[in-house]
C-alpha cells in the first residue's frame, strides 16, 4: 500500500474515532530510516488524537531536524508545544516558521495562544487579529479571541464585535450565535442571551446546536416551559443524537419524570458507555427514583477522598512551599474576568496547560500529587462500574489549570467530560468563610446544575485546606458553595485518565487546512 493510501486510511479511522488503529497504521510510515515529511506529520497527528501528545512531539521535532527549511515542520512543532503548555518554545517555533516564509492564519492562531501563555498579551492580541485577517471565517479562532478579550478587559462590546466580523467573513451563524449568548450570560446579561437564542430558534428551528444552547440556558434560568418547547424541536430535528437524548432526559428530571429520564439515559449509555456526562445524569436520575445505580456511581466514601500532600523536597515546610507556589500562580492570573465557557464565576482561570510550566514550584507540585493519585487508584481497585472498570493503576495528566476566586466567587456545579479522575488542590483558602454555618467556600458533590423535581441538594461536602488534594470521579457533579467574605480562594485542578487504556473518548482536534503535502496541523483550541 502506498504512503498516500495509508494516510487516507488513517484519516478514515480517525474520523471514526479509532485513533489507536490510526497510530498503529501510520507507525509503518515512520519506522524506516528516513520517513518522509508527510509521514512524520501524519503519525504525529494520529498520536495527538490518541492523546499521546508527548509522543507526537518527538516526531514533530524529528521533522524540524530533518526538514529544517520547512516552515510547515516548524508550525507543526509549535502547535504541539502549545498543546503541551510549553509557551516559550512554541513562540520561538512560530517565529522560525515566519522567518522561513509561512504566512498562514493557523500559524498566527498558534502564535497567539503561545504568546497568551507567556503573558505577552499585547502581542497575542496582534497575533489573533493577524490570524483573522487571513481567514476571518474560522469560528474556533474568533470565539477564542472574543473570550480572550472578555477575560482581559471585561468588554462585552469588543468581544461581540469579533464575532460579528467572523460572521461577515463567512463563518457559519449557529456557533457564533451560541458564542454570543454564552458571552452575554457570562457578563450577567442573561435576559439578552435568552432573547438572542429565542430569536435564533425561530429563524433556525432545526439547528440542534442552537437548540441545545437554548435548552441549557432555559434550564439554568428555570424557564421550564421554554426548555420543554426547545427540546421537542430538537427531538424532531435529531431524535437519536446523544446530546438531544441527554437534554430530553434533563428536562424530564426538571418536570418530575425521573423514571422516563433514567430509561433514556440507560439507552444512550449502551451506545456511549464512557460518556462522563451521561453517567453524571444517570446518577442524578437514579438518585431521584431510588435506583441502586446511584450508590454504584456515587459511593462518596470510597470514590471521593482528601489527601494532604507532603512537603516537596527543597522547601523547609509545606507553608513555605504553598507561599512560593501561590506567588508563581498569581503571576499568571492576569485576567480580569472569568472565561465565558467555564464553570467559575467572579474569578480568573489560567488558559494554558500547567504541566508545561518550567517553574520549579509547579513541577514540584505535580511530583507531590503523584503519590496521592496512585494511592487513590489502589483504594478504588477494579470493578464493573464505569469508574473502576477503567482503572489500570497508572495514569497520565490530560489537563491542568489554576483558578482564583474573588469574594462572591464560586464554581457552578459541573463535571469534567474529558477526564476519568478529577481534582481540586487548595493553594489558598478563604479561612473565615470556611467556618460559616453554611460552609461557604467548601467543595460540594451531588447537586446537579439544573433544577430537578424532586430537588436534589448536595450529598457530600469537603472542607478545603491549604495543601489538600481532593480526588473524585470526573462524572460526579461538583461545585463551590459561594463565599461572601473579603478573601480569595486559589486552586490547581487537573484531570487524569488511565494511561494504558484503549477505550478513552477522543479529543476533538482541529487539524487545520485541507490535506497538503506535508500537512499543517492545527493547535488545540
Amino acid at each position: 500500500m502506498s504512503e498516500a493510501a495509508i494516510i487516507a486510511q488513517a484519516e478514515t479511522l480517525l474520523a471514526q474515532g479509532q485513533s489507536a488503529d490510526a497510530v498503529e497504521l501510520t507507525q509503518r510510515l515512520v519506522s524506516g530510516v528516513e520517513p518522509t515529511h508527510t509521514a512524520l506529520a501524519a503519525h504525529s497527528a494520529a498520536l495527538k488524537l490518541d492523546r499521546r501528545i508527548e509522543d507526537a512531539l518527538a516526531f514533530d521535532l524529528q521533522a524540524t531536524r530533518r526538514f529544517a527549511s520547512s516552515p510547515i515542520a516548524w508550525h507543526n512543532y509549535a502547535a504541539t508545544l502549545d498543546d503541551l503548555g510549553r509557551g516559550t518554545e512554541a513562540v520561538e517555533a512560530c517565529e522560525q516558521a515566519f522567518r522561513l516564509g509561512l504566512d498562514a492564519a493557523q500559524t498566527f492562531a498558534v502564535y497567539a495562544r503561545a504568546l497568551r501563555a507567556v503573558g505577552n498579551h499585547e502581542r497575542a492580541d496582534y497575533a489573533y487579529r493577524q490570524s483573522l485577517m487571513r481567514d476571518g471565517s474560522v469560528v474556533a479562532v474568533a470565539v477564542e479571541f472574543a473570550n480572550y478579550l472578555w477575560m482581559r478587559q471585561g468588554d462585552v462590546a469588543a468581544a461581540d464585535g469579533v464575532l460579528d466580523l467572523a460572521f461577515q467573513a463567512g463563518a457559519p451563524p449557529a456557533p457564533l450565535l451560541v458564542a454570543k449568548a454564552t458571552l452575554y450570560d457570562a457578563a450577567g446579561e442573561t435576559q439578552r442571551a435568552a432573547q438572542l437564542l429565542e430569536a435564533a430558534t425561530t429563524r433556525m428551528p432545526g439547528d440542534v446546536l442552537v437548540l441545545m444552547a437554548a435548552i441549557d440556558l432555559a434550564l439554568r434560568s428555570e424557564r421550564l416551559e421554554a426548555a420543554e418547547r426547545y427540546v421537542r424541536l430538537a427531538e424532531t430535528a435529531a431524535p437519536k443524537a446523544r446530546a438531544v437524548v441527554q437534554y430530553s432526559a434533563i428536562v424530564d428530571l426538571a418536570q418530575a419524570r425521573p423514571e422516563i429520564a433514567l430509561a433514556k439515559l440507560r439507552g444512550a449509555l449502551k451506545t456511549h458507555p464512557d460518556d462522563q456526562s451521561l453517567w453524571g445524569w444517570a446518577a442524578t436520575a437514579a438518585r431521584s427514583v431510588g435506583d441502586r445505580l446511584y450508590g454504584q456511581l456515587c459511593d462518596y466514601d470510597q470514590m471521593v477522598a482528601a489527601y494532604d500532600i507532603v512537603t516537596p523536597e527543597g522547601w523547609s515546610s509545606l507553608d513555605a512551599f504553598l507561599a512560593d507556589l501561590g506567588k508563581v500562580l498569581k503571576d499568571i492570573h492576569l485576567y480580569q474576568q472569568h472565561p465565558t465557557n467555564q464553570s467559575l464565576r467572579h474569578g480568573s482561570q489560567t488558559m494554558h496547560l500547567l504541566t508545561g510550566s518550567d517553574a520549579p514550584e509547579v513541577r514540584a507540585f505535580f511530583k507531590a500529587v503523584d503519590a496521592p493519585i496512585r494511592a487513590h487508584m489502589e483504594k478504588l481497585g477494579q470493578g464493573d462500574d464505569p469508574l473502576r472498570r477503567r482503572n489500570t493503576f497508572d495514569y497520565r495528566l490530560q489537563g491542568a489549570w489554576s483558578v482564583r476566586l474573588r469574594p462572591g466567587g464560586f464554581h457552578r456545579d459541573h463535571y469534567h467530560p474529558e477526564g476519568w479522575l478529577s481534582s481540586a488542590f487548595y493553594v489558598e483558602t478563604p479561612d473565615a468563610a470556611l467556618e460559616t454555618p453554611d460552609k461557604q467556600g467548601w467543595i460540594r458533590f451531588g447537586q446537579p446544575p439544573f433544577i430537578t423535581d424532586p430537588p436534589l441538594p448536595p450529598a457530600h461536602l469537603i472542607k478545603p485546606k491549604p495543601g489538600r488534594l481532593v480526588l473524585f470521579p470526573s462524572y460526579m457533579w461538583h461545585g463551590t458553595v459561594p463565599f461572601t467574605t473579603d478573601e480569595a480562594r486559589m486552586t490547581i485542578a487537573f484531570d487524569a485518565v488511565p494511561k494504558s487504556a484503549s477505550n478513552q473518548p477522543k479529543d476533538r482536534f482541529d487539524r487545520g487546512a485541507a490535506r497538503k503535502d506535508p500537512v499543517i496541523q492545527g493547535g488545540a483550541v
